[in-house]
């Protein structure tokens, strides 16, 4: 039967204005990071992206790395559009990204400009789509001049191969110097991507600062924390965590008993606003709108429904704001 989106699907989802640009982005979209590469089931991804999209989910986040194999996910993603989004095109906000390792030699990683153009051609035939609304540099190269890289982002704008351009990974200097350069040469730079978290404060030290100044959206990856700021974690590591898999983000050495203690004192708090730990996590993240989005991922369609839930109570009172804050300052 072929899919027909919810009708009421824009009624419930918060769209919020990414910097100065005139693009709005959801206030939850949905990243394609884990669980929809060719090692996946595919009918299970097809699905996260159905209930996505009928929950006003419009944007949807890839890089050409995505799996695994990397690669998969996007060539997965592309026969989902084709096979249930072929007239809402126009409806989605679909970026990619570019600056890991892709193939071998000395031209497949990095922020070279024959890196970059040749990795968002393979990133449009795998989707078989002719550009993607956002094309993001995925990490700063230490070896490339910067000029390059961003001249590069410029040209894939020019090229119609992508609306917009964005960041992520970089630091705060590195991000100032690339907007400028952006800003010279006609293609502002519209969002950076950083990790954010009540685990993982690093951009309050100056990056979310210069993106408000600058007019920059800002789009919060791994506001979960990799899953740790959830109620899976509450009663220690379970038998299926990411800390238990190799090649993780989120290792066993990460998840102490220190940890596992303040995320059952940050439960507690949720509890009484009468919320799961990551709907107030989420809403945390949120808290200051100088989060355009929060990057959700999922493996099944009640942790995106729960999560989009969030919408429901995103308002933190100063008490809770100071009770939170202490747990995650305590030592």
């Amino acid at each position: 039967m072929a899919y027909q989106p919810d009708s009421n699907r824009y009624e419930s989802m918060t769209y919020n204005r990414c910097g100065k640009s005139g693009l709005k982005l959801p206030a939850f979209s949905l990243g394609l990071w884990h669980n929809f590469g060719g090692q996946d089931t595919f009918e299970n991804g097809r699905s996260l992206i159905r209930r996505a999209f009928d929950l006003g989910i419009t944007h949807f986040d890839l890089a050409n790395n995505y799996g695994p194999p990397p690669g998969s996910a996007e060539e997965n993603f592309g026969v989902i559009l084709r096979k249930d989004f072929s007239g809402y095109r126009d409806e989605m906000v679909i970026s990619t990204k570019a600056g890991y390792g892709m193939w071998a030699g000395p031209y497949g990683d990095w922020g070279s400009r024959k890196y970059l153009f040749s990795s968002l051609d393979q990133s449009l035939k795998r989707m078989k789509l002719d550009y993607v609304d956002i094309f993001y540099h995925h990490r700063p190269d230490p070896e490339t001049p910067l000029e390059e890289t961003m001249v590069a982002l410029d040209h894939v704008v020019r090229q119609g191969k992508a609306l917009y351009v964005g960041l992520s990974n970089y630091g705060v200097e590195e991000t100032k110097q690339a907007i400028g350069i952006l800003k010279d040469l006609g293609t502002p730079l519209l969002i950076h991507q950083p990790a954010y978290s009540m685990f993982n404060r690093w951009i309050e030290n100056g990056l979310t600062d210069l993106l408000k100044e600058e007019g920059v959206g800002a789009i919060a990856f791994v506001p979960l924390a990799q899953g740790l700021l959830t109620n899976r974690y509450t009663n220690g590591i379970p038998g299926d965590s990411r800390a238990l898999k190799p090649n993780s983000f989120l290792n066993e050495g990460d998840v102490t008993e220190e940890v596992l203690i303040k995320v059952r004192r940050l439960n507690e708090i949720a509890q009484v606003r009468g919320q799961s730990l990551a709907q107030m996590a989420l809403a945390w993240v949120l808290r200051d709108q100088k989060i355009t989005s929060a990057l959700i991922g999922a493996s099944k369609v009640s942790q995106i429904e729960e999560n989009v839930t969030a919408l429901n109570n995103l308002e933190l009172d100063k008490e809770e704001l100071k009770m939170i804050e202490e747990i995650l300052n305590d030592k």
